[in-house]
Formats: structure tokens, sequence, C-alpha cells
């Protein structure tokens, strides 16, 4: 893989063909779990193994696979690769695993994982495709980091919050002051949407 394509790569993941900005898939745990910038962030860190995992396996084992039953193969191997992840959560972040609830095991039927593995994986060879699903994964991450971020700081004047379920010790920053009133909509579904929509709008200015 040469230093041109790595680029492309870089640049299409985390900006051009953004996830959650241009292609808008993965809209269920984005809106659902952007509650907190921890939680947003710790879900898109699981996303971005189960990508890249699934990405490289694919590429890895794409002459083997018949074209007629691709995609049950390629739904086998996401979801082979999320239990490990799921129980990985469980075992090492417990607190945290039952935070995110349903939205870890739902990573098997977000768009953005079948979508790659599909449109790239299964056409490209296995470095590219690692790459590739890591680069998706950081635009994830940030969109859902800035998502996470803003919703929070709004909602209770906060950042950080649920910072000691993944580093014991460490507590969240209160920005704003013990004294700030808190704008529940903020956390709630249409803070999220509203969120969504001003952050895509930005990104179509720029």
């Amino acid at each position: 893989m040469n230093l041109q394509r790595f680029r492309e790569n870089a640049w299409n993941g985390l900006w051009k063909q953004n996830p959650g900005l241009v292609q808008l898939l993965g809209l269920c745990p984005i809106l659902a779990i952007s509650t907190s910038m921890v939680n947003a962030v710790s879900l898109g860190l699981a996303t971005i193994v189960v990508m890249a995992v699934a990405n490289l396996a694919i590429a890895t084992l794409r002459n083997f696979i018949p074209y007629e039953i691709r995609i049950p193969v390629f739904i086998l191997v996401i979801a082979s690769l999320v239990t490990m992840v799921d129980l990985a959560f469980n075992a090492y972040f417990h607190e945290l695993y039952l935070v995110l609830g349903i939205f870890i095991p739902l990573i098997v039927t977000n768009c953005i994982v079948l979508a790659r593995v599909e449109a790239y994986a299964a056409k490209n060879d296995p470095i590219s495709s690692t790459i590739d699903g890591i680069m998706m994964g950081l635009g994830l991450v940030w969109v859902l980091a800035v998502l996470g971020g803003v919703r929070e700081l709004i909602g209770s004047g906060t950042l950080f919050t649920g910072i000691e379920m993944v580093f014991p010790g460490l507590s969240p920053i209160q920005v704003f002051g013990e004294g700030y009133p808190d704008f529940l909509i903020a956390i709630l579904p249409p803070g999220a949407f509203f969120a969504l929509g001003c952050l895509i709008a930005l990104f179509n200015w720029i």
C-alpha cells in the first residue's frame, strides 16, 4: 500500500466520505448513545475494532467466499467479532457495559460495518482494507465525540461524565459550575436530532 492510497483512505474516512455526516450511516447509535462524550467515544472505539478486523478478515478470505452467500458470511464474521468485543466490555468495563447496553451487540446490524465490508474489503487487499476500516471508524468516532460533548455540555454543563467507568479515580469536568441550569432537551432524543442537524449544516458550510 503506497502513501498516496493511505492518504486517500484517511481523507475519505475522516472527512470526504465521513460515515456520520456524509453517508449518514449508523444513525441509531449516533443519536442514541451520544448523550455524553465518554459513552459516544467508547462505542465508537468498539466499532473501530470490529470494522478493522472484519475488513482484514474479509479481504483475506474474499477469494474463497462464493458470491451468492457473501452477505451471510460477512454478517457471521461481524457477529463473531462483536460477540468478542461484547464479552471483553463485560469483563473489563462492566459498568460501562451496562450503560451502553444493547448498542454493543447492535454493532452487528450497523450499516457502516457491513457497507465497508461489502464496498471495500471484498474488493481490495487486506492492508488497504484494514486501513479503510480504521479510518472510517475514526471518522465515526470524532463525530460521536463532538456530538456527545456538545450535548453533554449544553445539557448538564459537564464533560467526560462517566470517565470513572473507564479510568477509575478520574472525575468529570464541571465546565459551567454548580449553578448551571440543566437543559434537559439536549440529552433527550430531540436534542440528538437538533445537534446532528447543526453539525451536518456546519460540515456542509465548511
